[in-house]
């Protein structure tokens, strides 16, 4: 049987075979595996709401002490009862003392971890600069200077994920030109975990994403700087960046294919309709296609001579909706690293249950989901609020979910007829009419 457990009630011996939130919040390479002692403190550390542990193949949970005149179990299995309503408890810690999610003892780890990632911005900043000045000068890459900045990052995404994209999202639009490749760079290792590459591959692709506009170095200055619209030779001098920083890589030792690839091919659609060569389907690399989202993305949500920036909400809601321009597979792989989806989207949850996106309550926040449908037992059940993240009670986000599949018309999707009284009363069997 699978439970539900706190983080720090999880013991060496346990099956872990899931997290509460998005990869984001969990601070491990892969999401099933049997505990051993060196992860307790990590997990300890997270930001995880809970963990979901499998007695079959491990230790099971044990029941937490007495409460009063009844007692409560630190586990609840995961699923929904046959009425549709939830079957999982809140969660107690079995811990006596233990601090609570959220306590204020979990306060400084948490900003030394943010000071932490500042520190590592500015150094990848003085770093990136450096080395795009030194390619507008002719001089080669210190390619020993940029690996140790990717491997740092790579090393800090790994201890808390959230930190450095935190403060990345804070970038002054003065900046964008470093800054944006350096988010990229950290983009492209998270979504990397989220599809379980492994640590060379996850460096591969966090140095893919700090060079994927060097080329933009042999673009003039006040090109790139322009606060309004482009013209068509200007349009045409910038598509020229992929193959200028392709052949700057070409000429450089030690740099990864991937590398390589991202930098010429960022700009190619699966449709075809990209630059520079035109490429489509299968002729486009995974590393470039999550090169391309990685890139609009960041370059979305940030503050542009030319543009405020979007939210994280509207920006996924837009790419989302773009048909052609992004793999949809991956855009959804690279949503569950950041943990932010399109507004209006629905989806499977873990549990047996479909979910509607809702809008964040504020900026920067993660997606919220309105919880509507068991798929065990295919009834509507009242809707329920619930977070993607760093709360207990959060659901994981699985899939895109077709709701015709499962006999529910498109258009009785909505919040507003979700959170009606006549949902829960209608038959299954209308639920399509």
């Amino acid at each position: 049987m699978k439970h539900r457990i706190l983080p720090q009630d999880v013991t060496a011996g346990m099956f872990i075979c899931g997290f509460g939130g998005g990869w984001l919040d969990h601070p491990f390479w892969v999401k099933r595996f049997e505990v051993k002692p060196r992860h307790l403190r990590r997990l300890a550390e997270s930001a995880v709401p809970f963990v979901v542990v499998d007695d079959e193949r491990g230790l099971a949970p044990v029941a937490a002490a007495p409460e009063g005149p009844s007692s409560a179990k630190t586990s609840a299995p995961v699923g929904l009862r046959d009425d549709g309503k939830e079957s999982i408890r809140p969660l107690r810690s079995s811990k006596p003392g233990g601090p609570s999610r959220g306590s204020p003892s979990t306060t400084p780890a948490r900003n030394s971890k943010r000071a932490e990632a500042k520190r590592l911005l500015a150094r990848s900043l003085a770093v990136t600069r450096e080395t795009f000045a030194n390619i507008r000068s002719g001089k080669a890459i210190r390619m020993a200077e940029v690996s140790d900045v990717v491997e740092d990052i790579v090393g800090s995404t790994a201890q808390c994920p959230r930190a450095l994209l935190e403060v990345l999202r804070l970038k002054q639009k003065d900046e964008y030109t470093y800054l944006h490749s350096v988010a990229v760079c950290t983009l492209m290792i998270n979504v990397a975990r989220q599809l379980a590459k492994d640590e060379a591959e996850v460096f591969d692709y966090g140095l893919a994403g700090l060079f994927h506009d060097l080329g933009k170095m042999c673009v003039d200055q006040a090109i790139l700087d322009k606060p309004g619209s482009l013209d068509e030779a200007e349009f045409d001098e910038v598509r020229t960046h992929p193959i200028q920083g392709y052949d700057i890589l070409a000429r450089t030792p030690g740099v990864p294919a991937i590398a390589l690839d991202v930098c010429r091919h960022h700009h190619e659609r699966p449709d075809g309709r990209g630059y520079p060569s035109g490429l489509s389907g299968a002729e486009l690399s995974e590393a470039a296609r999550l090169g391309a989202i990685c890139d609009v993305y960041d370059a979305l949500t940030s503050d542009r001579a030319y543009k405020d920036a979007w939210s994280p909400s509207k920006a996924m809601t837009a790419m989302w909706g773009w048909e052609g321009q992004f793999d949809r597979e991956l855009l959804f792989a690279f949503m569950q690293s950041v943990g932010v989806y399109p507004e209006g989207l629905v989806v499977e949850l873990d549990g047996d249950r479909l979910g509607l996106v809702l809008a964040p309550r504020s900026d920067g926040q993660r997606s919220r989901v309105l919880v509507f449908f068991c798929t065990a037992t295919g009834r509507p059940i009242a809707a329920k609020d619930a977070t993607t993240a760093g709360k207990r009670d959060s659901v994981a986000i699985l899939t895109p979910a077709d709701p015709q599949a499962y006999g529910i018309a498109p258009e009785l999707c909505s919040e507003a007829h979700l959170r009606g009284v006549e949902w829960t009363r209608k038959p299954v069997a209308t639920l399509a009419v």
